[in-house]
């Protein structure tokens, strides 16, 4: 009997560490191609909206780029005349002093003496009209100076905080992508799609006439090319990227960003699409060139190439012309 106990202990104990074990066991176990293929198309669309939160930041810093030359450029030629009218005024009290003795040279030089004098320039008729012009342009430069001097330091302080906002940015979508193609590599070997071969002949672009041509030709130049987030060719490209690079090679300016892109273009309904037109998708998440027969060409997700495909792969938010 002592014996049968004891197998029966050990039976016992086996079952419960197996108990223990198998949950454990079914924690660690590799998740499985379609589990890393979800998770690649989850990881896929969380950074593309990350990256496009970068192109917008990055378009927004050429704006105020643009601002700071546009106001520097304004306040040299201000600059300028503040001191030219600061040298009449230093002109004037000399010539008051010599003229009308050290009280009215003193009148002028003391802070708010100058409009003071200028409001006795009436009955003591000592300048000229051009001298009082040369005094209250003096004013009003030196209140234009400030104003766009102040202006200027909020975009340059704006600008900063953009700045390091993007360098949080980059920092985040590096980490994202590591990830990424972490799970790439279990699901399908390699972190990215093989390029396609430069001597490969590239499918031949329908003909289509005029700036939408040469959008749709440049598209079709970029088939095969990889995924690189920020980017807007020659190399490689990421959505928007895509199609501001095929629109510009076309003569036309469109923001390196999905919704600022929906925010230029004519919106035109489905039977209207044409080659050259874009088609902007989940919530402005993404945006491919229509080529014509219900395809579109775009730059996928990282560690994906340009392609052609079928424009419902997935949820259409609306479709734009470039004017």
């Amino acid at each position: 009997m002592s014996s049968l106990r004891t197998l029966l202990r050990t039976v016992a104990l086996v079952g419960m560490s197996a108990a223990l074990i198998a949950p454990t066991a079914a924690a660690h176990a590799e998740p499985s191609p379609a589990d890393l293929t979800r998770r690649i198309e989850t990881s896929s669309a969380e950074l593309e909206g990350i990256v496009e939160s970068y192109n917008k930041l990055s378009e927004e810093i050429k704006t105020n780029k643009t601002a700071v030359a546009r106001l520097q450029a304004r306040i040299g030629p201000l600059e300028q005349q503040t001191e030219q009218s600061r040298a009449d005024v230093a002109a004037l009290a000399t010539t008051a002093y010599k003229s009308g003795g050290l009280q009215t040279a003193d009148a002028l030089l003391r802070a708010g003496g100058s409009a003071a004098l200028l409001d006795r320039l009436g009955t003591l008729d000592q300048l000229t009209r051009q001298r009082q012009e040369s005094i209250s342009g003096f004013t009003a430069n030196q209140r234009r100076l400030l104003d766009e001097k102040a202006r200027l330091d909020a975009t340059l302080a704006r600008q900063a905080a953009q700045a390091r906002e993007l360098a949080a940015g980059k920092r985040r979508i590096e980490s994202d992508l590591a990830e990424l193609y972490e799970l790439r590599r279990q699901a399908y070997g390699a972190a990215t799609e093989r390029a396609a071969p430069k001597a490969a002949p590239t499918e031949k672009a329908p003909a289509v006439a005029g700036d939408a041509g040469a959008a749709v030709r440049y598209a079709y130049g970029a088939l095969g090319k990889p995924y690189r987030w920020a980017a807007d060719g020659p190399d490689g490209y990421d959505c928007s990227g895509l199609t501001s690079a095929a629109w510009r090679a076309a003569g036309k300016s469109l923001p390196h960003n999905t919704r600022m892109q929906w925010g230029v273009v004519a919106h035109i309904g489905r039977s209207e699409l044409r080659p050259g037109d874009l088609v902007f998708y989940r919530g402005l998440g993404h945006v491919g060139l229509y080529v014509g027969g219900n395809q579109v060409i775009d730059a996928p997700s990282a560690g994906r190439n340009v392609l052609k495909r079928g424009m419902n792969m997935m949820p259409i938010q609306g479709y734009g012309r470039v004017r």
